[in-house]
């Protein structure tokens, strides 16, 4: 059985009592057939530095006995690990307590002195000041100038908001009460608050996951004031249950840490939010923070918003997060300006925001194979034009290029009758390089047509905030997407999960010559009482806190990157994040809002020398 669909965690507790080190699963089955394995290889990809790798003492034996419990009671009253204890966990409410008040004894949200109102080089060159931030090249290197002319490096943490916080209980509701979501909604519901249940539907509560309701160690009732951190999820993305109840361990932390004596518990946290940036140095809110904080003037932010609609799909074969628009709908383009006009209705024209994202990791193709590569082509070649615009397209280009349909018979390798034949559906399998050349034209087609809707409708509604692109995943930017972005963002963005930018992977920018940005990058460890460190992994915090600092110096030191954001401001519930199972230790805080300590002290001495060291080197 593979574990994390019956749990639906990412990373499990150990099944079994030992004192061994078991692997990190990431993606894969668990149950593997011995019987079917042939050989064991290893790759290592775009390390920093040179590794050792020992293995010794290889061979097949029976598993200790199972721990059917394993899954039981894991999780206490402040969602952390209830089994084992570690550094800064929270056993009581006194405690959550004395850890605010220590850390004010050290906030004071005061910018240093070299620093910009807006974060930037005081001490640098004065450039030309817009009231805007935007780009440009000074001495042979792309970066970010902020309103007041100044130069600009964009650090920050993502996903500042309550939205990814929650997790799910194993209960559900009469489905036939639950409201659908509509297609005019522009915000998806993992971008949303914790959307608790009325008390109407909240008297139809079941029991649908077992598994799941085992897990807790303790949930409050409706009733009782922490029972406000409830939540509910229409869909989730994977798991054992498709839609269901959630709860919010981190934001009841937040109530019984800033909420005594009724306070707005809300209010004294983004205070503590910004006046944490501040102070451990960066220079703005990431992806995906919370609109609440678009008006803070104190922090310049990135705004984001989702394309979402009843337009028609396409499909890449491999569509990670869900189906690909099809961006020859009329109906798409009129919801990216819908979208567009949200956003801009929520910014206000504010110039404390740097620019917008506009969807995230896109599935374009991924670079395993020709195939995957140009999956979208391949796919929608096979469709009929009459039903699916990217079709007709897709005819309308080949026939302006071959104008008879036996010249491209004849480099295709094919034999199909006519053009209302290659219009209704044809075998799109590859047979030469003559076809890939013309499969690059039409994928190049399609993600320059996605780009530009984006890129006319920020035009439009928001001129004088900076178009930061759809941060393409490092397992889907082939030349073509990226090379199609170029064309129509302000900043090239990339979500890359590795060490940290190794120069045979990014030699591509010099030819491309555009400011671009690192979205997303996280590293974890598991000595925090999460089963999941991540993506990469570190051996302990003080090494993760290393290994931030190496990655953001490979990121300063390369001349077209004009910042990166951490992924994210918290922990991962260590039961899975609702839309996904995500239980990863990749925060700069906590599920209880204590930050780790390495992790501050390391951004505090990245980020008191990081101007000098990318400009006066």
């Amino acid at each position: 059985m593979e574990l994390n669909f019956k749990s639906g965690l990412r990373g499990n507790p150990a099944t079994w009592e030992s004192n061994e080190t078991q692997f990190i699963s990431l993606w894969g089955k668990k149950n593997l057939n011995l019987k079917g394995i042939q050989k064991i290889a290893l790759s290592v990809q775009h390390n920093l530095f040179d590794k050792t790798v020992t293995i010794s003492n290889l061979r097949l034996r029976k598993n200790p006995e199972f721990n059917h419990n394993y899954l039981t009671n894991i999780v206490d009253k402040y969602g952390q690990n209830a089994t084992v204890d570690f550094v800064d966990k929270i056993h009581n409410d006194q405690d959550l307590q004395n850890q605010k008040n220590e850390e004010a004894k050290h906030l004071t949200g005061q910018l240093p002195s070299n620093r910009t109102i807006y974060g930037g080089w005081k001490n640098g060159p004065k450039l030309k000041a817009t009231g805007y931030f935007r780009t440009e090249k000074v001495n042979g290197k792309w970066s970010l100038v902020d309103p007041a002319g100044y130069l600009y490096f964009a650090t920050g943490l993502d996903v500042i908001r309550l939205s990814n916080s929650s997790t799910m209980t194993g209960y559900d509701f009469n489905q036939a009460l639950i409201a659908k979501r509509s297609a005019e909604n522009v915000i998806p519901e993992d971008s949303q608050g914790l959307n608790r249940v009325d008390d109407t539907i909240s008297k139809t509560r079941k029991l649908v996951s077992k598994t799941r309701q085992g897990l807790f160690e303790w949930l409050p009732s409706y009733d009782e004031p922490l029972g406000k951190h409830f939540g509910y999820r229409n869909s989730a993305h994977s798991g054992p249950m498709k839609h269901g109840e959630t709860y919010s361990f981190y934001s009841a932390n937040l109530e019984r840490k800033y909420g005594n004596d009724n306070q707005d518990f809300m209010s004294t946290w983004r205070k503590v939010t910004l006046n944490r940036m501040i102070d451990w140095g960066f220079t703005s809110l990431g992806n995906w923070n919370d609109p609440s904080f678009y008006d803070n003037n104190k922090v310049p932010y990135f705004a984001n918003g989702w394309i979402i609609g009843d337009f028609k799909t396409v499909s890449s074969g491999n569509d990670f997060w869900g189906a690909m628009p099809d961006v020859f709908d009329p109906k798409f383009e009129e919801r990216a300006d819908f979208t567009v006009k949200t956003v801009a209705e929520q910014v206000k024209n504010n110039p404390w925001c740097v620019g917008v994202f506009i969807d995230n990791e896109k599935s374009f193709g991924r670079p395993d194979s020709i195939e995957s590569t140009y999956g979208i082509v391949v796919n929608t070649l096979q469709r009929d034009g009459n039903n699916v615009p990217t079709k007709a397209n897709f005819t309308k280009l080949m026939k302006e290029k071959y104008s008879d349909i036996e010249s491209l018979n004849q480099v295709w390798k094919k034999n199909i009758a006519s053009w209302d034949d290659f219009n209704k559906g044809i075998d799109s399998s590859i047979n030469n390089s003559e076809q890939i050349a013309d499969y690059s034209t039409l994928l190049s087609s399609y993600v320059e047509k996605y780009f530009k809707i984006v890129d006319d409708a920020l035009n439009k509604h928001m001129p004088n905030h900076l178009y930061m692109g759809a941060r393409l995943p490092d397992w889907g930017m082939s030349d073509e997407v990226v090379k199609a972005s170029a064309k129509y963002v302000d900043v090239v963005s990339y979500n890359s999960y590795k060490e940290g930018l190794s120069d045979s992977k990014w030699q591509f920018l010099s030819e491309l010559d555009k400011p671009s940005i690192i979205g997303e990058f996280h590293i974890g460890s598991t000595d925090s009482g999460l089963y999941h460190p991540g993506l990469i992994m570190a051996s302990d915090q003080e090494d993760r806190a290393k290994m931030y600092q190496e990655y953001m110096n490979s990121v300063i030191d390369n001349p077209y990157f004009i910042g990166a954001h951490w992924f994210q401001y918290i922990d991962s519930p260590i039961t899975g994040r609702a839309y996904d199972g995500e239980n990863y230790n990749v925060g700069f805080i906590t599920v209880t809002d204590t930050p780790y300590a390495p992790m501050v002290k390391a951004a505090k001495a990245l980020h008191s020398t990081m101007y000098e060291r990318r400009f006066n080197q």
